[in-house]
């Protein structure tokens, strides 16, 4: 009984309302739109990019929403934060890859201005969920294990 308490209030791997954890999480969702704006973008990349550059931003892109559902997965605390880093890791990435889109004129600045702000508020979101988990991490590490005899 206690393991699944503790299970449901980490929201973990438990399906409520047909869905998984990692969907009802703000996070996710944001990156989910932000995944469609980048997929949008990049098709204003020149042809000669599209295996390049295009398909490393798209590889980004992914991988955001990616790590963020394999984090929510895993039952270690420890591991959940890796792929919360993870994730946010590749959302500096595709910023950073959008930057260099604009610098070799593939893109307008003003595009990734008007992005800008969906990034900021992603990176805070996934921020906030990583210290959530280290948090919870540190305080069940404070704790005697409840589990052993």
């Amino acid at each position: 009984m206690l393991v699944v308490l503790i299970v449901e209030k980490l929201n973990i791997i438990i399906m409520n309302e047909n869905k998984f954890s990692f969907e009802k999480l703000d996070a996710y969702r944001e990156a989910r739109l932000l995944v469609k704006q980048i997929y949008e973008l990049q098709k204003k990349l020149p042809v000669d990019e599209k295996y390049a550059l295009g398909s490393q931003i798209r590889r980004a892109a992914v991988s955001i929403t990616a790590n963020i559902a394999e984090g929510c997965g895993r039952l270690s605390l420890k591991e959940k934060v890796h792929f919360i880093g993870i994730s946010f890791g590749s959302l500096m990435e595709v910023f950073s890859e959008l930057q260099n889109a604009v610098d070799l004129g593939y893109i307008a600045e003003t595009n990734l201005e008007k992005m800008r702000p969906r990034f900021i508020h992603i990176s805070r979101m996934l921020s906030g969920l990583r210290n959530f988990y280290i948090s919870e991490l540190n305080r069940t590490i404070s704790k005697p294990n409840l589990l052993k005899p």
